[in-house]
């Protein structure tokens, strides 16, 4: 559920999310999934899963199906190895992003094929049509500190052509990794909204302090300035049309 009409930004600490544990998979679910049930945290904008999930060496989600659905990992240490009845495969490591838009329906498995546990962020995002063709990809994308955000996948028109993983939704997927001190401004068109998590250490988001895995929800909000606090700071962001 989102609020309209004013500018907000609501810290959501990692401590305050759902969750749930089987494992070989530990997961903290920053909106409503699974066994987690809460109206108020149904989505932001056209986002509706944020999952921060811990996988054990060796294992990892055995085939299952989804579709009209547009899936974003952004792998945070370690890597993750997709596989799918498309006959796509991939390995997608730290620091970069896999897209997998389900349309008509795909299967897949992603499983941890390495000698540590593998943290990573799963986004889903509502797309803007239904039926449309399967489609998985990955991508590096190499960010060096005081380069601000990086757009890691977008179906909005202004990327088209930058090099981003396609998406099927007016959405997009950026991250900025930050020198200690070092700040990134985002403006934001009217009726956007955003939700911004900090993947790697501590960072204020217009003077607001989040700590590590922490959410903030941004609605109405012209621009933000993001700064790393106390170190190097890594943050993943999701803009979406309001609605």
């Amino acid at each position: 559920m989102q609020q309209q009409g004013f500018a907000m930004i609501e810290i959501r600490p990692f401590e305050s999310l759902g969750g749930a544990s089987f494992g070989w998979l530990k997961a903290k679910h920053h909106f409503a999934f699974g066994r987690y049930h809460d109206p108020a945290r149904m989505g932001w904008g056209r986002l509706r899963v944020w999952n921060d999930d811990e996988i054990a060496p060796g294992t990892g989600f055995d085939p299952h199906p989804h579709r009209d659905m547009e899936i974003v990992t952004f792998v945070r240490q370690g890597a993750i190895t997709h596989r799918d009845d498309l006959g796509n495969e991939g390995r997608t490591e730290a620091g970069d992003v896999q897209v997998m838009s389900a349309g008509t329906g795909i299967t897949h498995a992603e499983y941890n094929l390495e000698p540590v546990t593998t943290t990573l962020f799963q986004i889903w995002i509502h797309p803007d049509r239904h039926g449309a063709t399967p489609v998985w990809g990955t991508r590096r994308f190499p960010r060096a500190d005081g380069e601000g955000f990086t757009v890691l996948a977008s179906g909005r028109a202004a990327d088209e052509g930058h090099g981003a993983l396609p998406l099927n939704a007016d959405a997009a997927v950026l991250a900025a990794n930050l020198a200690e001190g070092a700040s990134a401004v985002l403006d934001f068109a009217p009726g956007r909204s955003a939700y911004l998590v900090v993947g790697r250490g501590r960072a204020r988001v217009n003077g607001q302090l989040l700590n590590e895995r922490d959410g903030a929800a941004i609605a109405e909000e012209t621009r933000i300035a993001v700064t790393a606090e106390g170190g190097p700071a890594e943050v993943v962001l999701v803009e979406t049309a309001a609605g």
